[in-house]
């Protein structure tokens, strides 16, 4: 199953939440800030700051379900294709074996050099 999504690491979309809250307190701490600004322009500033900061925080809440629900679904998927695939699987993770070994093997033997 492939997803037209582009993957973005979770330690991004971690940091982004993370980011997003910042800026989220400080955009607030600005609205009290200037609470005692009078005139039509600044309320109507501050009235569109609040809906898209409420709109930001509403979809920031999803995103720890979204990536929950997407990791749940890969899971899945790769589960389905381990059963419809044993010896697939078996080849697959040997050849990482391998590769890891020989990676492995590679630094052993280069820092021995040092």
């Amino acid at each position: 199953m492939t997803t037209s999504a582009t993957p973005i690491s979770s330690v991004t979309k971690e940091k982004l939440a993370e980011d997003l809250k910042v800026v989220s307190k400080d955009l607030q701490e600005l609205i009290k800030a200037t609470a005692s600004v009078i005139g039509e322009k600044a309320a109507d500033a501050r009235a569109k700051v609040v809906e898209s900061l409420k709109a930001a925080q509403d979809n920031l809440s999803v995103v720890p379900e979204t990536i929950k629900a997407k990791s749940k679904e890969a899971a899945a998927v790769t589960d389905q294709y381990v059963r419809d695939n044993p010896w697939n699987a078996v080849g697959i993770a040997a050849g990482v074996g391998v590769l890891l070994g020989l990676g492995l093997a590679a630094a052993v033997s280069m820092r021995g050099r040092d």
